[in-house]
């Protein structure tokens, strides 16, 4: 069972050249130049959300946790604010933390473009409920109470193709929540969040209702507001979507294609691979609920990709008039949706997401939409005093920890006391060679002396080798202490030799030091223009 791989780092140094602002040929706005920033708020608040849009978001929060800064941003919506826009698959209890970083760099970004431009930006979380990746989703990554990481994974279909926003929790979510509880019944929060997860997560619920339910608890007092795209509420929006990018299926293609090549000219990789021709939609042919297929071209027609159906343009697009949720979007085409939706001056990603938005600017020149900034979102590393105490008698950074485990032995061993063997070679290499050098004269002088040469040599080497014999446990005791202390610390901050953020999840963080005491602390330590890692101590945390 392996962790959630979502977010990988792009190709080449994408990553790097945005946030210098060195890659202005692929994204026609920079988060980090102020005056992007404000051209982007003037961009969103000239297409203000359509009435039946906000309509719709109030009804979707309405039964989510009170919230009075929630109804306040939607008021704001009403009246003309932008929004700062940020999601992620609806993951088993919250997914891993960097869902939570997400929101809280969505937050402070609003924050701060509402102070530099004088409009209100409120921070949006959209649901991505049109995914079907359960593998994904369906597990849960925290530390068992050894600091080693260890999964907890709902039983699922791996070859389910269904929208995971028709999908229901069964019995089997009681289990898990059990389980989870099982892990964290030693710390000083635990009951507190688990009666928090166990009200979203039960029995009937959907992953949707879930995931949106306990991520708005934990943001209530800063009014993040949630929206689930694939409802009834926005269909009339979608449909407007869908159409054109089966109708313009080749052009987009086309243009896409060029970005490609540009890319790749440019050393950079495409995140998504485009098939010539093929619309951005994927198809339900058996309705909203059921499986979703890609489409590709084949001669007029399009076809399941592995599959053997075909469907004329005009079918689908009859399909799409009468239902418009039998089409979802792809990852290309979802950011098309969220901003035909929502007045979106930025958006809020992990490397992973920078790397494909490096292929929409065609996209949205064809929708005739303004592309919105890419903001990347905070990365953070959870130091704990257990991590700080060995980090501090190891006397390493978290940096360090990128080395394999035999090079930071040697490293950690390097100036201190000499090994066995270079010891026992330091004291009985002089010795043998003095005496080996005067045994003729002092054979010349006693012959008899040739036996005692012989036993005071070897009475030397057996207690030069039981004292280094001595020193090489010493050394192993030693190599062991530092052994379990450097796992212990990659366990931590490298499980399974990934980023904490992209495997952990909030449930431990939550349980020892409070839920909202560490979001508190993780959007007051999230420095909006620099999304650069940062560590996180426990003194931070506790604090908050």
């Amino acid at each position: 069972m392996q962790p959630q791989r979502t977010s990988r780092a792009p190709r080449g140094s994408l990553a790097e050249a945005y946030r210098q602002g060195r890659a202005s040929a692929f994204f026609p706005l920079c988060f980090a130049q102020r005056e992007d920033r404000l051209r982007a708020v003037r961009d969103a608040a000239a297409r203000p959300i359509a009435a039946e849009v906000l309509a719709g978001l109030r009804r979707q929060n309405e039964g989510l946790a009170p919230s009075p800064a929630r109804e306040r941003h939607l008021e704001a919506l009403g009246r003309g604010a932008v929004a700062v826009v940020t999601g992620q698959q609806v993951g088993l209890f919250l997914g891993p933390l960097f869902t939570i970083y997400k929101a809280a760099t969505a937050i402070r970004f609003a924050r701060l473009l509402t102070e530099e431009s004088g409009t209100p930006a409120v921070p949006i979380f959209w649901l991505q409920t049109e995914d079907h990746d359960l593998p994904e989703i369906a597990r849960f990554w925290l530390p068992d109470p050894q600091g080693r990481p260890t999964g907890i994974e709902l039983p699922h279909d791996g070859d389910n193709r269904r929208s995971v926003a028709h999908l229901r929790f069964g019995p089997e979510i009681a289990g898990a929540v059990d389980e989870l509880g099982e892990l964290l019944r030693e710390q000083p929060h635990a009951d507190e969040h688990l009666r928090a997860i166990a009200r979203h997560y039960r029995e009937g619920a959907s992953w949707a209702e879930a995931f949106a339910g306990l991520l708005a608890e934990l943001f209530a007092e800063e009014g993040l507001v949630v929206v689930d795209p694939r409802t009834d509420d926005f269909a009339h929006v979608a449909r407007e979507v869908h159409r054109r990018a089966l109708e313009d299926a080749e052009g987009i293609s086309e243009a896409l294609l060029a970005r490609v090549r540009a890319l790749e000219a440019a050393g950079f990789g495409a995140a998504v691979h485009v098939r010539p021709g093929a619309p951005l939609s994927f198809f339900h042919p058996e309705g909203r609920e059921g499986p979703r297929h890609r489409l590709e071209r084949v001669g007029d027609d399009f076809a399941e990709v592995g599959g053997g159906r075909r469907f004329g343009k005009r079918d689908l697009l009859a399909r799409l008039e009468d239902d418009p949720l039998c089409f979802s979007t792809s990852a290309l085409l979802r950011p098309l949706l969220q901003d035909h939706l929502l007045p979106t001056a930025a958006y809020v990603g992990g490397p992973g997401e920078l790397a494909y938005f490096a292929q929409l600017a065609p996209m949205y020149a064809r929708f005739g939409r303004p592309m919105p900034l890419f903001v990347p979102r905070a990365h953070l590393r959870i130091l704990d005093r257990r991590i700080v105490r060995r980090l501090e008698r190891l006397r390493l950074s978290e940096e360090d920890l990128g080395r394999s485990e035999e090079e930071l032995v040697a490293h950690l061993r390097r100036g201190e006391a000499p090994s066995a063997v270079e010891l026992s070679h330091e004291l009985l290499a002089p010795f043998v060679e003095t005496l080996e050098r005067r045994a003729p004269a002092l054979l010349q002088l006693e012959p008899g002396l040739e036996r005692a040469l012989r036993r005071t040599r070897a009475s030397v080497e057996r207690a030069v080798s039981r004292f280094s014999s001595k020193v090489a446990r010493a050394h192993l005791r030693k190599d062991g202490r530092l052994v379990e202390d450097l796992r212990t610390v990659k366990d931590a901050l490298l499980p399974l030799g990934i980023p904490q953020e992209r495997c952990h999840g909030l449930a431990p963080y939550a349980a020892l030091w409070g839920a909202r005491a560490f979001v508190r602390a993780v959007i007051d330590n999230v420095s909006p223009l620099d999304p650069t890692f940062r560590s996180l101590r426990y003194e931070d945390i506790e604090r908050a």
